[in-house]
């Protein structure tokens, strides 16, 4: 769930000024429809995923480090290869490139839905997030290409609140397939979805090629991306379980570090950088993207974790878990309109202290409950004040990226915040996991010794810490014992989850204060 409905700078990606290309009113909805049902894709498997990880640790017998790498390695090629999926389309085909990027995407959610164990729904899941860096922008180009510049807010709006829909109704529906029937249903109902909008694709969308079409793809600044991001992540997953001085570890580590300096630079000597450094001399570009690593970091790091708490700790069935954000959505789409606003009367600033201020305020609020309790009185109070903060926050956020720049630069550095957001909650999910592993393993030893339980019952309860909250316990257990031992396990889950909780408090808080140093000081470049 580190993306509940549209990143930041979607909008801007679409709300470019170029080349239209002649069509009917037939053809510019029928793009609509693919523009919509392309996004529901990915909106779809990015939140519905999350509420599934419960079911995917008990029947595949998942580790805490699998089900992260199945959240990761689709986040992975996704935001590594995002900016290139945009510029692929615009060289050979943005129909082409999106009917690729579909059908990878559709064929890789079969493979998921008939994985057997973990490690080939990993592949699985990364194949998906190839599919959704091609699928993702070519969604949002095709609205750009065939619709002109008076019609497109009208489009942005259309898109914007039919993606809200979706990323209410996504969850919901994949957690009633989860309860009922199985988690396979999560994966294999983007099937349809995908032989629908390859059929429309086919028949009713036109193609389309950028201005830039000839211009040379950064293929080495994307490899470099993709491996310093799997580096990283690969190094904060598995400590863990190997231990920080294990080879494989620090090998993952320095290889990571060593590819994101020569990204940066590679980025810097290119002729046409997927990343263009020059966008960072705007105090106001820098201090947006700055907000947004350090804001969806804890966005995507503890929303990872929340539907985990519900599930098996809260004991809430997948449906009631995948309803719970359904107050956040409605705050963050009932108030977009308005808040769109908040720059051109009060300026960039104020909203972008204010809003993650109040974010930081709903993840301190996640950290109060215990176990046990009505959602309406423990978790509902934290959703709401979250949504409000993101709310204030997301629709002023993209409006400052564009003016951050010259207007022919605005698609470009919508694109970047919008990778950055990815990036983000990449690699926060993987630095979290390390907090959360930290946290609980200390608890749950506190924990079993003060319970007095038989060695041997203790060591196989350890023996399982990886798992988290899905330790599994003999059958032949006493009641009692078995009984005090879940309330142990849930009981560090807790402690692990308010420790993240509060680390995300802290980095919304921080991008505060970076707002509140960066943004809004000069005037923004792209006026005038």
């Amino acid at each position: 769930m580190s993306h509940i409905g549209k990143p930041p700078c979607d909008d801007g990606v679409i709300a470019g000024d170029g080349p239209v290309l002649p069509c009917s009113a037939a053809a510019r909805r029928w793009t609509m429809v693919a523009a919509i049902l392309g996004s529901s894709m990915a909106f779809i498997d990015g939140t519905v995923v999350n509420v599934a990880l419960p079911a995917l640790q008990r029947e595949l017998g998942a580790t805490a480090a699998q089900a992260q790498w199945i959240i990761e390695s689709y986040a992975l090629f996704l935001a590594s290869l995002l900016l290139v999926g945009g510029a692929l389309g615009d060289r050979f085909g943005r129909r082409r490139i999106f009917m690729i990027g579909t059908a990878l995407f559709t064929l890789a959610s079969i493979g998921c839905a008939a994985s057997a164990s973990a490690d080939p729904l990993i592949a699985a899941r990364a194949l998906q997030g190839v599919g959704a860096a091609l699928l993702v922008p070519g969604s949002l180009s095709l609205i750009s290409a065939t619709f002109p510049a008076s019609e497109r807010g009208q489009a942005i709006g259309t898109w914007s609140a039919f993606s809200g829909i979706t990323a209410a109704v996504g969850p919901v529906v994949g957690g009633f397939l989860i309860d009922h029937y199985s988690w396979t249903w999560a994966f294999l109902m983007n099937a349809p979805l995908g032989l629908v909008l390859l059929a429309v694709c086919a028949t009713k969308v036109p193609e389309s090629r950028g201005a830039a079409a000839r211009g040379r793809l950064d293929v080495l600044g994307a490899i470099l991306a993709t491996v310093a991001l799997a580096g990283l992540v690969f190094a904060l997953i598995e400590a863990p379980a190997r231990g920080w001085s294990a080879a494989p570890v620090i090998g993952a580590a320095l290889i990571g570090i060593v590819a994101l300096t020569l990204f940066f630079i590679v980025e810097a000597r290119s002729p046409a950088p997927m990343l263009p450094l020059g966008l960072f001399r705007s105090a106001d570009f820098m201090g947006t993207n700055l907000l947004t690593l350090l804001l969806y970091a804890a966005l995507g790091g503890g929303l990872f974790f929340f539907p985990l708490n519900l599930i098996q700790v809260q004991g809430y069935g997948a449906t009631a878990a995948g309803s719970a954000l359904l107050p956040f959505i409605a705050i963050m789409f009932l108030l977009s309109r308005w808040t769109g606003r908040l720059v051109g009367v009060v300026g960039p600033r104020l909203p972008l202290v204010a809003g993650p201020l109040l974010a930081a305020i709903g993840f301190a609020l996640f950290a109060i409950p215990g176990i046990g309790g009505e959602y309406w009185q423990t978790f509902l109070p934290a959703v709401c004040v979250l949504g409000f903060g993101m709310a204030i926050t997301v629709a002023p956020l993209t409006t400052t990226v564009m003016n951050s720049v010259g207007r022919e630069l605005a698609g470009v550095a919508s694109g970047v915040n919008n990778a950055v957001s990815r990036a983000a909650g990449l690699l926060a999910i993987a630095f979290f996991a390390l907090l959360m592993a930290y946290r609980f393993d200390t608890a749950l030893e506190a924990r079993l010794a003060a319970l007095e339980l038989p060695a041997s019952v203790t060591a196989a309860v350890i023996d399982q810490r990886h798992r988290l909250a899905a330790i599994t316990l003999p059958d032949d257990l006493d009641p009692a014992a078995a009984d005090a031992i879940r309330h142990a396990v849930s009981q560090s889950f807790v402690a692990g989850f308010r420790a993240v909780m509060l680390a995300c408090a802290a980095l919304a808080a921080l991008s505060s204060l970076v707002s509140a140093a960066l943004i809004g000081r000069a005037p923004p470049s792209g006026q005038g």
